[in-house]
């Protein structure tokens, strides 16, 4: 029996979590922009990342036809720029898509793999030539990976020297690490025990024992048991078993597909959803490098075909809540299917206020402020619907509710977006931890943002921001005035060592 300490700290970890409670309101309404725009059915992945560096956060779609869609983002008005900028509109799927600066040039490039079996399969690189086009350059650069059925693919530092390398799941085969090397790519010696034959959908990177590098969950599929690969520096070690999070025994049509890292209990510990076919799963994080499987008892394991899944805190009362959609069958076919759960401090509600959020999409889910006016707005991926399209939903929050969000966006100390698995704290000025945030390494379908950090705060108040960068000797700290809150993201840059 769990102990009456265990169960209390679930949502009782700080005092913060009392206040945000007891503040909460009431989400006015989300609106459906251009929807004509977005209805291209067979849409897979979606990943938002600002292309241009403009200053606000652009859409990236993959279409099973085999085009990339780019959408521009001027002042939150959406204009397809895909097929101008040297995008594919046509060809092999692609089934995920993510953002990174692999060449440390302040611009964001773009990673692809194809979903065809077995052997025209291949991952594209789309390098971005200083917002004005793209180029392919997969095969080039050492990413091109032959045969390799794409799923999760992240740009990572797995090594702590300061660049991007890429971690690529394969659904039917063995996945690769592959490290960074001024630009150019050359696979991990097997050794290092990260060629997981297993059949891998969904990969998250967070530090899981907190010594200072970034470790792995896999999201297993097809009766194959999940992984967590400890990061050990020279090799990753599979501790999944001992932490009781492997799932072995599983059937044949039951499995892992997506994952997503959040601190739901404002702890200042990461915990991990997973989205899979079957009962799914919240691993609560119990800040000594352990974890306890919670999903039953705070009601987010609804069963059925659960695709991908992403926290959110679209109220802005300071808890992350959830968004977990998939599909059923009716009569044999593919329906869209999904759960809003709100975290309301002592668990989780259906909130079905909002049924257009969950009936929309099957597979792609993103949670992002795509017009900087301080709540989250959505994106979802309908890839099985005959109509189908990527759909998003704005977020009609009122104004004083807005005023409480905080985006961070870490940059390393040249300004580029390497810094993927940092983690950042917020605190108040007596220094009680508010929560933590992750710098994404992969989530929602087989995709990777590029984007800020999002926090609401209890009330408007001057904050302690600070983030753990990997491999650093001790966190970098940030007073944040309140009259600094709201507005354009707070930028926070790793120092020079």
């Amino acid at each position: 029996m769990r102990s009456i300490f265990t169960l209390s700290r679930l949502f009782t970890s700080t005092l913060a979590l009392a206040v945000f409670a007891s503040n909460a309101s009431t989400v006015q309404h989300f609106t459906s922009i251009q929807h004509d725009t977005f209805a291209q059915k067979g849409s897979v992945s979606n990943a938002w990342g600002d292309f241009d560096n403009d200053g606000d956060l652009d859409f990236l779609v993959s279409i099973k036809g085999g085009e990339v869609r780019l959408y521009r983002n001027d002042d939150g008005v959406f204009t397809s720029v895909g097929k101008e900028m040297g995008l594919p509109t046509s060809g092999v799927q692609i089934r995920g898509v993510a953002w990174g600066d692999y060449n440390q040039d302040g611009y964001l490039d773009i990673m692809g793999g194809s979903n065809e079996y077995p052997f025209a399969s291949s991952t594209f690189v789309w390098r971005n030539d200083q917002g004005k086009g793209f180029t392919e350059v997969g095969r080039e650069i050492g990413l091109e990976m032959m045969g390799r059925i794409s799923r999760q693919a992240s740009w990572i530092d797995v090594d702590n020297d300061g660049d991007s390398d890429v971690y690529a799941a394969n659904r039917a085969g063995a996945n690769y690490l592959l490290h960074n090397e001024g630009g150019k790519f050359t696979y991990a010696d097997p050794a290092m025990g990260v060629y997981d034959i297993r059949r891998t959908v969904g990969a998250c990177w967070f530090d899981i024992d907190r010594d200072g590098d970034l470790d792995l969950f896999l999201a297993n599929q097809s009766g194959d048991s999940d992984a967590v690969m400890r990061n050990d520096g020279d090799k990753f070690t599979d501790i999944a078993k001992e932490l009781g999070m492997d799932q072995s025994g599983r059937q044949p049509t039951e499995g892992g597909v997506g994952c997503a890292v959040g601190d739901y209990d404002n702890d200042g510990y990461l915990d991990l959803y997973v989205s899979t076919y079957g009962d799914n799963l919240l691993y609560h994080n119990l800040g000594n490098g352990t974890f306890e499987e919670v999903g039953k008892q705070l009601g987010v394991t609804e069963p059925d075909h659960t695709v991908s899944a992403a926290w959110g805190d679209y109220d802005n009362d300071g808890l992350l809540d959830l968004i977990a959609i998939g599909y059923h069958k009716v009569d044999g076919v593919a329906v869209p299917f999904g759960k809003l759960y709100h975290n309301t401090g002592n668990g989780f509600e259906e909130d079905t206020r909002f049924p257009e959020l969950t009936s929309a999409g099957d597979h792609g889910v993103e949670w992002i402020d795509f017009d900087n006016d301080g709540d989250l707005d959505l994106s979802v991926t309908d890839g099985y619907g005959d109509e189908g399209g990527h759909f998003v939903f704005r977020n009609e929050l009122a104004a004083e509710q807005r005023e409480k969000m905080l985006a961070v966006l870490v940059l390393d100390h040249n300004g580029h977006y390497t810094q993927q698995g940092a983690e950042v704290r917020f605190f108040d000025m007596q220094g009680n931890i508010l929560g933590t945030r992750i710098v994404s390494t992969g989530g929602g379908y087989n995709a990777q943002s590029a984007r800020p950090v999002y926090f609401a705060l209890p009330k408007l108040m001057p904050v302690k921001v600070q983030v753990s960068f990997m491999g650093a000797k001790s966190p970098l700290e940030v007073n944040v005035p309140t009259k600094e809150l709201h507005g354009k993201p707070l930028v926070i840059y790793r120092p020079e060592k």
